[in-house]
């Protein structure tokens, strides 16, 4: 324990920070890698088919808030309390915390099966969409305690400074997928019930990996049911300290929600293309949010131990890598837009609205790694409420109204512009509370 409260107090920023986000960033490369593999197998069923990719995007990005909710809101606390070398209070966070993850999932799993068919048009189907996108949202319920569990795992392992365990059982998971949607769709033609069925067992597969970690301690935590305290305080602690996350989530799943409904009027062509325009987008967007997340247990390590210059140098290395990343990546993805639409369809209307919103997005996502490093700067200290505040203005207050603002006023060309115009939008209150929250380190 001390060898690694050593390494996350003393060793060079920048180094250290790269070591943490390589797993981060292998991971998020591999599960984007298997989200656009999907995308790609599902869309040689049509463009109805690839419409409901994008309807299920939204529901899986609820359950990874949930895990995001107790992984992160208990992570942060338990790098605090590693950095100040308290152990104990760090197992029974971290075990308090995936016990809470679970149980609300096991819930909402019931819940959600129970209203299956208002859900799937809650989410924004079409008609047309609608048959495909409850078959495969079937087998994602049938998953689902696996994947909100397995979320808080993986975070868990993050901010005590152990990302690459973390990543074995969630890499593991996303090529068994990609592996499981070529058997299931092109070899036994199952459509998308075999997408579907290939999530669902490579989930519970990655659960079994992330668990493991534990059992054979791997990890200096301890999770176990002796260690979980129904303690009002802490429990509350742990939902305040996760809250920016969820917020970020669940609000990205109403966002996702709202434009889908949007873009419906416009046809499923409509949808398909801002599914896709969504998840390359992220992947373009995952290094550099890879490093942000290597940044987290680094800051929440030495701000518990008071290390507060290092916590400094720890943001300018992450902001400045982020933003050279950013550069390159949205700038070679830029000239090669509707290559890489055409890539998942071949629908020229697909093409044709994907291509649009695929630039102006790229463009704006260079002011995205401000907000990305200040907010996780905010969670990472214990700062709820600011953190808080700067989730929901990003992934919803501003983006939601937005978009019903300008799908009125410009029509599709409108949709298309409601995300890089948030993205531009939020730099200003991020900056404030960057700058806020360096003159108080003190």
């Amino acid at each position: 324990m001390s060898t690694q409260y050593e390494k996350m107090t003393t060793f060079k920023e920048g180094p250290l920070i790269i070591k943490m986000a390589i797993p981060s960033i292998i991971t998020m490369l591999i599960t984007n890698i298997y989200n656009m593999a999907d995308t790609a197998f599902v869309g040689q069923l049509g463009t109805s088919a690839s419409g409901a990719v994008g309807i299920v995007f939204g529901f899986m990005a609820i359950l990874q808030s949930i895990g995001f909710l107790f992984g992160q809101g208990a992570g942060s606390i338990l790098s605090r309390k590693l950095g100040s070398q308290d152990y104990d209070a760090a197992n029974v966070t971290a075990s308090t915390g995936l016990f809470c993850a679970g149980l609300l999932s096991i819930v909402a799993t019931i819940i959600c099966f129970i209203f299956l068919d208002p859900m799937v048009r809650i989410l924004g189907s079409t008609e047309t969409i609608a048959p495909f996108a409850k078959t495969y949202i079937s087998y994602i319920l049938i998953a689902a305690p696996f994947i909100v569990t397995s979320f808080s795992m993986n975070n868990i392992l993050r901010f005590e400074g152990k990302a690459a365990l973390g990543t074995v059982g969630m890499m593991t998971g996303a090529v068994l997928n990609i592996i499981g949607d070529a058997i299931l769709m092109l070899v036994f033609h199952m459509g998308i019930a075999g997408a579907g069925l290939s999530t669902c067992i490579s989930q519970i597969i990655s659960f079994c990996i992330l668990a493991s970690m534990f059992i054979r301690r791997k990890s200096q935590i301890r999770l176990s049911i002796r260690y979980v305290k129904i303690d009002p305080r802490l429990i509350l602690d742990i939902v305040g300290t996760g809250l920016p996350s969820l917020i970020r989530q669940g609000l990205n799943s109403v966002a996702v929600i709202a434009l889908n409904m949007e873009a419906a009027v416009y046809g499923d062509a409509a949808i398909a293309a801002m599914s896709i325009v969504a998840r390359i987008v992220f992947f373009v967007f995952s290094i550099s949010l890879g490093v942000g997340q290597g940044y987290q247990p680094v800051c929440g390590f030495n701000y518990g131990a008071h290390k507060y210059d290092r916590v400094r140098r720890a943001f300018r290395f992450t902001f400045i890598f982020g933003e050279c990343a950013m550069v390159i990546l949205s700038g070679a993805a830029f000239f090669f837009s509707a290559n890489l639409i055409g890539i998942f369809q071949k629908d020229p209307q697909v093409i044709a609205i994907g291509t649009r919103a695929l630039q102006l997005q790229l463009i704006s996502h260079l002011a995205t790694p401000l907000s990305v490093v200040t907010e996780m700067t905010l969670q990472s200290t214990g700062r709820k409420f600011q953190a808080s505040l700067l989730s929901s203005l990003k992934s919803g207050v501003i983006f939601i109204p937005l978009l019903f603002i300008l799908a009125d006023v410009r029509g599709l060309s409108g949709i298309q512009e409601a995300q890089p115009l948030t993205n531009i939008l939020v730099l200003a209150p991020c900056i404030y509370y960057m700058k806020k929250f360096f003159e108080d380190l003190v």
